[in-house]
């Protein structure tokens, strides 16, 4: 029988249990910053580009990422929306279990119909959602977003510097990630799949 010294007993049956139950799995390594605990999801209920009211509650079983922006963005906006169109597509039979809305910070030029269109050309199943300027300014104030015209807004020429990462909501409705600009479409598909599969 192997004698083992005192000092490694105390770690090593609890590391023989961890090994023959397999009940030391290593924790889920997400991408994206893990914000588990907040709860962001009561707070988005806004009407969508066609006037119907919406909530988490619409979206119950699917993963949810949610970007604020606006149409005429140059280069945040379009760049996350085609992202988001990229991993849809690379999800395959799984894309119907992830639902992507986008919250316009502008409803003074973005239009239902502008956003219909806008959200459109990147994949026909994207929502956009559109509230009023106090609607909007409540909504993002819950999740931390900052958004602030820049230019000549009397005239409607401006820009909107705004708050430009996505915000991952598990099938259950949790707000659970929340993914910089920029990230690398593998590791967004890897975190949405670790969501969908209950992580």
């Amino acid at each position: 029988m192997i004698q083992f010294p005192s000092r490694f007993r105390r770690w090593l049956l609890p590391a023989l249990l961890c090994l023959g139950l397999a009940a030391c799995e290593a924790p889920t390594r997400f991408s994206a910053t893990d914000i588990t605990g907040t709860d962001y999801g009561p707070a988005l209920r806004l009407p969508d580009s066609h006037g119907k009211a919406r909530s988490m509650a619409d979206f119950k079983g699917k993963v949810v990422a949610v970007f604020f922006g606006y149409t005429q963005c140059p280069d945040a906006c379009p760049t996350s929306l085609a992202l988001m169109a990229d991993v849809t597509r690379q999800l395959g039979a799984d894309a119907a279990r992830l639902q992507t809305l986008f919250v316009s910070v502008d409803p003074q030029r973005d239009t239902p119909e502008m956003l219909s269109q806008y959200v459109a050309v990147f994949n026909p199943d994207f929502i956009a959602l559109r509230g009023d300027a106090e609607q909007v300014k409540a909504v993002a104030k819950t999740f931390g977003v900052f958004y602030e015209k820049r230019g000549d807004i009397a005239s409607g020429r401006y820009t909107v510097d705004h708050t430009a990462g996505i915000y991952l909501f598990d099938p259950q409705g949790r707000t659970r990630l929340f993914v910089r600009y920029g990230e690398a479409p593998d590791k967004l598909l890897s975190d949405i799949r670790l969501l969908m599969a209950g992580k």
